[in-house]
């Protein structure tokens, strides 16, 4: 018995797969057609990727063939899906003067995410960094309170003959929020597009300067002004804050499933565990586990990013934001040491991250002049 690799393709032009609008030969969905005697190997690239649809398809071409070609002939048929085109990941256009731009969030409200904002932000000022802090929690900003800066608004500078924004500078820090152009008890009902125009306009608008860093306090969930933000800024890393307690995990997780998406692909740096334990004043050696043990720490370990550390519940740091003066300045204490050791693991994270980076780029981040971020 000796085929004909004509006949072959005859045959095939009369099927046509699932969905395609021209037969298998037209539409070069067949890439490879072997005739060994009796033996007749066929290619097929299929664009519908279900396994119905290709075991139908391979049927039929069985069928077909021993029909048009030969009943005896031996057929092996090699199917595989064409993978669609990898999309490019979402980003945006890098800020002059600015090294790196980390994203702090958080699942859900009422974890301390911008409270660990702000003592991050401080500790690496007082550590020699130029830092900037970005409050995009544009419907609840809270961040010009825990620096004091309640009814402060940025004044205009010219700066290469444009009028941008000066931000508010206090403890060493820069920032700039929504909050410094809106009453107290005034509510920003703003739709997505006007809430990220407003975003842009704090971000482009802004004469930042100079800055090691730029830390985005992010707003709770994932949704317009997360995606903005992404959009509008090349982000180095995101950190993830929150408490130990199982309802608060639920929502950290898919922050981080936000981040790792494949048209985001923003690090994530490492996950904070916030209010960890409560030690009273009177029992320095106890701990109480009050929102559950260890939650954060063993979520780092189930997604495989690094844990940064815990901050424990302490009465002194709600004390502190809420007067304007960031718990991370009270020099020797067990909470501002504990915010030390959290700020270093993120900026070794951080590092590890541009690793990719030309060396001239990483050593410059390495050695900031002043900056001890890194031992």
């Amino acid at each position: 018995m000796k085929l004909k690799k004509l006949d072959v393709v005859e045959a095939l032009k009369t099927i046509t797969a699932p969905g395609a609008a021209e037969n298998l030969i037209d539409s070069k969905a067949v890439t490879n057609i072997m005739v060994f005697g009796d033996q007749i190997d066929i290619d097929v690239f299929l664009s519908n990727p279900s396994l119905q649809a290709r075991k139908k398809l391979e049927v039929t071409i069985l069928e077909v063939l021993h029909q048009k070609v030969h009943s005896k002939a031996k057929i092996k048929i090699n199917t595989k899906v064409k993978t669609s085109p990898k999309v490019p990941p979402i980003k945006g256009q890098p800020l002059p003067g600015i090294d790196s731009v980390i994203a702090v969030s958080s699942g859900k409200g009422g974890v301390g995410k911008s409270t660990v904002t702000a003592n991050i932000a401080v500790t690496l000022a007082k550590m020699g960094c130029k830092v900037g802090v970005l409050d995009a929690d544009i419907y609840g900003p809270s961040i010009p309170t825990m620096f004091d800066m309640d009814g402060r608004r940025p004044l205009s500078v010219t700066v290469d003959g444009k009028t941008k924004m000066a931000p508010v500078e206090n403890y060493g820090v820069k920032v700039l929020s929504i909050g410094f152009f809106t009453k107290s008890n005034q509510a920003v009902i703003w739709r997505g597009p006007m809430a990220a125009k407003a975003l842009n306009q704090m971000i482009f608008d802004s004469d930042w300067g100079k800055l090691d860093f730029l830390i985005i306090d992010l707003p709770p969930g994932t949704g317009d002004i997360h995606l903005s933000i992404v959009q509008s800024l090349p982000l180095n890393g995101a950190v993830v804050v929150s408490t130990p307690q199982i309802i608060a995990l639920a929502d950290a997780r898919k922050g981080i499933a936000m981040f790792k998406q494949e048209n985001i692909d923003v690090p994530v740096l490492g996950i904070i565990e916030n209010m960890a334990y409560f030690t009273p004043e009177e029992l320095p050696d106890y701990k109480y586990y009050i929102f559950g043990r260890q939650g954060a720490e063993n979520l780092a370990a189930d997604k495989n990013v690094p844990f940064l550390g815990a901050l424990p519940l302490v009465q002194s740091v709600r004390e502190a934001a809420d007067i304007g003066r960031p718990a991370a300045l009270q020099q020797g204490t067990p909470i501002q040491e504990s915010i030390t050791e959290v700020t270093q693991n993120l900026v070794t994270e951080l590092l590890k991250r541009n690793s990719n980076l030309p060396p001239t780029k990483a050593v410059a981040i390495t050695n900031m002049v002043g900056c001890t971020a890194v031992k």
